[in-house]
């Protein structure tokens, strides 16, 4: 008895012991944050660091991958697609590896020190004994010291590679979401996801045509012809970019030059767009609902410090309500940025609010307006003779109305036609191929737009 009682007391001072040294240790590593010396560095991508003087200096070769991945990302690329390119152009990952995954490149995204800055503590021990560490989500604190290194990526860059990839966490989620499906990527161009097959029903996607080359071209094509082979779609051919624009323009102008019912429901359509306020609700209901978490989690704390619940199960609830917290938050930054485009486009509509109501004909292609009132373009048609116009494009608008064009008549001459063709009126625009744009020899083919399906694939320079 006196043995074991001897134990529990010489366990109980080891264990103050330990945690005091934790506490002291702590305490020591957060001044050091707090004098802005790096702590825990084990080595970063693009930078060496010196020990004795305890900075980072960039290292020109590495950098160069990082400003890979950055430039690749921003164009549209995911995680795997970039992990891929590098693999084949020989580039060594962080630890050294032939292989990249997709979390080690998001893990470069993520990292802020490429744009100088030095953000310390984000994970912190949540037990001296078990030495178990987590994420820190506030339950520490974090010191954030910018400018305090020389940057590899811009600022502006960075933001925007971040607002790409809170986007595509936000869709990862399938809570919410349709059939347990997640959501399209965000549309990085004006006819993503707007541009229907009126052969098959597909989306289009964009390509590249002749690129690197005086004739190169942006057009778009049906995803399940360009997938899965001609057959599956033989009547639909690729459509200029610049052709739809035009056939817009022109078919906006003639819509709204002596329709005045026309301009009063693109007005509406117009009107309903500047007054929506829906973002800032959604913000407004994340931001009442991430309070209440705090709340709940701040309860536990004082349940789990009054031993009112035991450890297992205060743990168990504080990893979720943690977890639920962080999901909240990252929405919220999503929007936040969301709405600052959205700010921007709001802008633009007035402009275009304005031009409608003085009767003004749009002199420019501008995707916001052509977002605000169509709801589609069918790209092809089979009329009731049976005859095949995979040139013909149907803007159908938001209002009800429909429009039909030759989207051939808007095709750009061919740069190396002759004088005497276009004197004759013969079409010099139909090039005779294509071919594929295999960018630095990483990838096999050239798309630079998501597909109808929602997946991501990979952009061209030229895009």
């Amino acid at each position: 008895m006196d043995g074991e009682l001897l134990l529990v007391i010489l366990s109980s001072v080891a264990q103050q012991e330990v945690e005091n040294i934790s506490a002291n240790v702590k305490k020591g590593l957060k001044m050091k944050m707090q004098r802005g010396e790096l702590v825990g560095f084990h080595g970063c991508l693009g930078y060496d660091y010196d020990r004795e003087s305890k900075t980072i200096s960039i290292n020109e070769d590495e950098a160069e991958i990082v400003k890979y991945i950055f430039r690749r990302y921003l164009e549209g690329a995911g995680g795997s697609v970039i992990g891929r390119e590098l693999e084949n152009l020989g580039y060594k990952s962080p630890r050294g590896s032939s292989k990249w995954s997709a979390t080690t490149v998001l893990g470069v995204i993520k990292n802020e020190k490429y744009k100088g800055d030095l953000l310390m503590g984000k994970t912190f021990t949540l037990d001296p004994i078990t030495k178990r560490r987590l994420e820190n989500f506030g339950e520490e604190d974090k010191f954030h010291i910018k400018d305090h290194h020389e940057p590899i990526i811009s600022e502006e860059d960075f933001d925007k590679a971040q607002a790409i990839r809170l986007r595509r966490a936000k869709n990862r989620n399938t809570v919410g979401s349709k059939n347990g499906k997640r959501d399209k990527f965000s549309r990085k161009y004006a006819f993503s996801c707007l541009l229907e097959c009126g052969f098959c029903g597909s989306n289009l996607s964009r390509r590249s045509w002749h690129s690197n080359t005086k004739y190169n071209k942006v057009i778009w094509q049906c995803v399940t012809g360009t997938k899965k082979g001609k057959k599956f779609c033989s009547n639909s051919k690729g459509i200029e970019e610049i052709s739809i624009e035009k056939a817009f323009l022109e078919s906006y102008r003639q819509l709204t030059s002596n329709n005045k019912d026309i301009v009063s429901s693109f007005l509406e359509l117009v009107e309903a767009s500047l007054n929506d306020k829906s973002l800032e609700k959604s913000i407004k209901k994340l931001e009442r609902e991430i309070t209440h978490l705090l709340n709940k989690q701040n309860s536990l704390v004082d349940l789990r410090l009054g031993e009112k619940i035991d450890g297992d199960l205060y743990e168990e609830k504080y990893l979720s309500l943690q977890k639920e917290y962080s999901t909240k938050k990252k929405e919220k930054e999503a929007l936040e940025y969301s709405i600052e485009n959205n700010n921007e486009i709001k802008n633009r509509m007035k402009t275009f609010k304005s031009m409608l109501e003085r009767k003004e004909i749009l002199k420019e292609f501008d995707r916001y307006v052509f977002e605000s009132i169509v709801e589609k373009v069918i790209v092809g048609e089979v009329d009731e003779n049976g005859n095949v116009d995979p040139y013909k494009l149907t803007f159908v608008y938001k209002t009800g109305f429909k429009d039909g064009l030759n989207g051939d008549k808007f095709k750009t001459p061919r740069k190396n036609a002759s004088s005497k063709n276009n004197e004759i009126g013969k079409d010099p625009t139909e090039l005779s191929s294509y071919i594929n744009n295999h960018l630095d020899k990483s990838c096999s083919h050239s798309v630079d737009a998501t597909c109808g399906d929602g997946c991501f694939v990979v952009p061209t320079k030229s895009g």
